[in-house]
């Protein structure tokens, strides 16, 4: 039996790093989870590597606390607050909790680059409203990623070119993992509208989401590992998203 639907429900924006999640959910006009505070800490001995390197796979799921994020976004259909961690990239670290609040809004947006990786448990526990996944060309994803890092201070220039010329080879097998785990690929326009759409209850998301969802049925379940393909380290080593 599956479970009945919360009043309240979430829209889960995917897509690779600098693919335009954050401004497009702020064009939403909706209340948004940034799922990146729910990254573990540079301290954390269960952080991955990315192979062949003592560089920290920030890009590998298994950087990421989903179990905190899923409980937060539960909460948040069932009551319409939660309190959430305050991360910072530059020091890999939680630096504080605040309180986050809906203010009443049906429909609220939890974006980052692991939000796909919940899409399948949000849909169990009744909260989604629709997955979706931005895509676009790699070589205009590498520009605004780098100049978004580099402006913020993320990490080191060496480190930031590594990383950024690793993500762009990988970036079309990154919208592949995202589509298989059931976000909707799209760009941003017709991201906006599908929002739109969630906001006012149409049905249409919804479906499109368990249509993409069903193209992968009886295949293997997608490994957690990031998109060069890394697996759990138990040494932690300096990193960046």
């Amino acid at each position: 039996m599956s479970p009945q639907p919360h009043p309240t429900r979430v829209v889960l924006l995917a897509g690779p790093s600098g693919s335009g999640k954050s401004s497009l959910a702020a064009r939403a006009g909706l209340p948004v989870l940034r799922l990146d505070d729910f990254y573990k800490e540079g301290v954390d001995p269960t952080l991955p590597l990315v192979p062949g390197s003592t560089d920290i796979d920030w890009d590998s799921p298994l950087s990421w606390d989903a179990e905190a994020a899923v409980a937060s976004i539960v909460e948040l259909c069932r009551t319409g607050r939660t309190t959430v961690p305050v991360y910072s990239l530059a020091t890999s670290s939680r630096e504080d909790t605040e309180a986050f609040g809906l203010g009443g809004a049906p429909v609220f947006v939890a974006e980052g680059i692991f939000a796909a990786e919940i899409v399948t448990r949000c849909r169990e526990l009744g909260v989604l409203a629709d997955a979706l996944c931005l895509r676009g060309r790699p070589s205009t994803t590498f520009r605004r990623r780098l100049l978004r890092d580099l402006r913020e201070g993320r990490k080191s220039v060496p480190f930031l070119l590594r990383r950024g010329w690793r993500l762009m080879r990988a970036e079309r097998g990154i919208v592949a993992r995202q589509t298989a785990l059931g976000a909707y690929p799209c760009a941003r326009a017709e991201a906006l509208e599908r929002i739109e759409a969630a906001v006012a209850g149409t049905t249409v998301a919804e479906t499109a989401v368990e249509a993409v969802a069903g193209t992968t049925a009886g295949a293997a379940p997608v490994p957690a590992q990031s998109a060069t393909g890394s697996v759990a380290s138990s040494a932690p080593a300096a990193g960046g998203r």
